[in-house]
């Protein structure tokens, strides 16, 4: 398919299952976990993707090439490919042809980013290609991280996107109010919040915990369905 081999660091890939948050909460999708994240975030649910101190990389990593990529997705008629990480655009050069084979299909693709990395034009002019950007808030990077990338964040608000923030127990007033300054400063036009947990008990908690605060700022509310229904259960 491809006139030369093109591989990507794949964590895994699972589905049909539902994508469980944000607008496409509920969907059938098809997901891709690629490996390797530029932040080292201390609460990530995903820390196999790139934690060294606790995983041999080596033992949750395969390198596979776009055109078996393109096969498996397209064995399925499941719409929506959601290509998470880690953080997939890290990889955004490789992706391109992926993505490109999957929109020729008829299928539509969201990918999962940090907001750190500036995405490609390629990527950005592809119609049927969304951006669920994820700014990490104060508190959820860690220490000596650059998790706020204004230049990163201007283009991908200027781009088919969404914002979501992840809302943790601890001070939420403060992370309402960093995530409105981020709002502001970049201009997205859709925010969808929710709450951080990896169990049904912490998620339903914080979903009525957070509820004024996302209605008074005219925010949409985003369960963690995967969470609900599986907790947190790996390929699901």
């Amino acid at each position: 398919m491809f006139p030369t081999p093109r591989t990507l660091l794949v964590t895994e890939t699972f589905g049909p299952t539902f994508q469980g948050e944000g607008p496409s909460m509920g969907q059938p999708a098809l997901f891709v976990r690629l490996s390797r994240c530029n932040l080292r975030c201390p609460a990530c649910d995903e820390p196999r993707t790139w934690d060294t101190t606790r995983f041999d990389l080596r033992e949750h990593t395969r390198r596979i090439d776009v055109s078996t990529l393109v096969t498996w997705a397209l064995s399925h008629s499941t719409p929506l490919v959601v290509i998470t990480g880690g953080e997939p655009l890290l990889q955004q050069h490789t992706l391109a042809p992926f993505i490109d084979a999957l929109l020729k299909a008829g299928r539509r693709v969201e990918i999962e980013t940090n907001g750190t990395i500036t995405p490609d034009a390629v990527l950005v002019a592809q119609a049927g290609v969304r951006f669920n950007v994820s700014p990490k808030l104060p508190g959820f990077a860690a220490d000596g991280d650059t998790s706020l990338v204004p230049e990163a964040l201007d283009a991908l608000a200027a781009a088919d996107s969404i914002c979501k923030f992840v809302i943790g127990a601890h001070a939420p007033d403060l992370a309402f109010a960093a995530a409105e300054q981020i709002v502001a400063r970049h201009r997205f036009a859709q925010v969808w919040v929710m709450p951080e947990g990896t169990s049904s008990i912490q998620i339903t908690r914080g979903l009525r915990e957070m509820a004024q605060a996302a209605l008074d700022r005219e925010w949409c509310l985003s369960n963690r369905l995967h969470v609900q229904l599986w907790e947190n259960a790996s390929g699901r």
